[in-house]
């Protein structure tokens, strides 16, 4: 059969290239045409168009890029049209790829799979009404989805997180039986324990928190700080926040490695925290923002949810510690840090929560089982 896929960032020409590895182990005859990635052309296939063409993100950069978005979705679609797939299977990235779901589900009879679907149960609730509109299955990866989207009638199966499958894949590695010293020895690290710092992917993200995490990690002489360097942040960038008395090192591309090898980490939110978690990594989850107070507002206006991190929406309670906006202050940091370090009163705690976290996920074959759903649907329509 054949499958035309769309994903708009590296996060998610990862998870759509493992899908296209299980739809190809599922269906040997599986062609594909997508809009993606570099780790999706591994796979095989044609590639439209790469997803840095597509990746604006913020007001300004979508307002000056309009043009060129709104001539992707253009061409996008009448590709769609003119190759006539089987299905499309879109992947996160919600902004572009809720307009293709509304024009595939107008204009033609090609069933639509959502892979990693739209958080619209934490802010931008209205969209839940397009999924029920134009999309024929959702794909879960968070358990607790599910009865969420059920509720408002849509079609939703849950079929595992794609962390878990990462997770899993880097311990079968030979870095997942790597000890300590051999880590430290490879990337030029003392032998102090290490204190991971994941301070975002952007460089907003980075200029926000970084300094702040630093402060607040300043009197802990007896650990070593280690940055894990996000893809395409040149070394330079780090080091603008890093004062010049700190020994601080940035290792890039061994975000798992540092985090197995780590006491403590501080994350930004987002999917790291997840896989902080269920690395067993003691965390506390930082996010400054300007305006802070402002920011805090809006957040109980608009979001939906009471938590920001995935490790509590998942366990649906306080596991991981949020320090957002005008909360996170150096002082806060250090102080929630302190409780989590070997020997803090908080640390076995939330360790024994993460247990629980993982039990809720599930076992690893995200993308085998939505595979699975997707050939099986195709087939029985047939």
């Amino acid at each position: 059969m054949k499958y035309y896929l769309i994903s708009g960032e590296a996060s998610g020409d990862l998870h759509a290239s493992n899908l296209m590895k299980a739809l190809l182990a599922t269906d040997c005859r599986a062609e594909f045409r997508f809009y993606g990635g570099d780790l999706m052309q591994s796979v095989g296939g044609t590639m439209v168009r790469h997803y840095r063409e597509l990746a604006y993100m913020g007001f300004v950069p979508v307002l000056t890029h309009l043009p060129t978005i709104l001539r992707n979705m253009s061409r996008c679609k009448a590709d769609i049209v003119e190759w006539g797939p089987d299905a499309v299977i879109l992947v996160d990235y919600p902004g572009f790829n809720l307009d293709i779901a509304r024009y595939v589900h107008s204009q033609t009879q090609i069933p639509v799979f959502y892979y990693i679907s739209p958080k619209v149960w934490a802010w931008k609730e209205y969209r839940i009404k397009n999924l029920r509109r134009d999309v024929d299955v959702l794909l879960s990866i968070l358990p607790f989805e599910t009865d969420y989207f059920r509720r408002h009638k849509c079609d939703a199966t849950y079929v595992g997180n794609p962390c878990v499958d990462a997770i899993d894949e880097f311990r079968q590695s030979e870095y997942g039986h790597e000890t300590f010293a051999q880590f430290t020895s490879a990337n030029q690290l003392g032998s102090q324990p290490i204190i991971a710092i994941l301070a975002g992917s952007r460089k907003q993200e980075i200029r926000d928190n970084l300094r702040i995490m630093l402060q607040a990690t300043a009197h802990l002489t007896s650990h070593q700080m280690v940055i894990a360097g996000a893809p395409g942040i040149d070394p330079s960038y780090y080091r603008r926040y890093i004062p010049a008395d700190r020994q601080v090192s940035v290792v890039f591309g061994q975000t798992y490695r540092l985090l197995a090898q780590a006491e403590a980490a501080l994350v930004t939110s987002g999917t790291a925290t997840l896989e902080t978690a269920l690395l067993k990594v003691p965390q506390v989850v930082c996010y400054y923002t300007a305006f802070g107070r402002f920011i805090s507002l809006m957040r109980r206006m608009l979001l939906k949810v009471k938590y920001i991190s995935l490790v509590n929406l998942i366990a649906d309670r306080e596991v991981v510690t949020e320090l957002v906006a005008e909360q996170m202050t150096a002082t806060n940091v250090r102080q929630s840090l302190e409780k989590i370090i070997e020997g803090g009163d908080g640390r076995q705690a939330m360790l024994d929560a993460y247990d629980d976290v993982i039990h809720r996920l599930g076992s690893s074959g995200a993308s085998r089982r939505a595979a699975d759903v997707i050939v099986k649907k195709l087939t029985q329509q047939r």
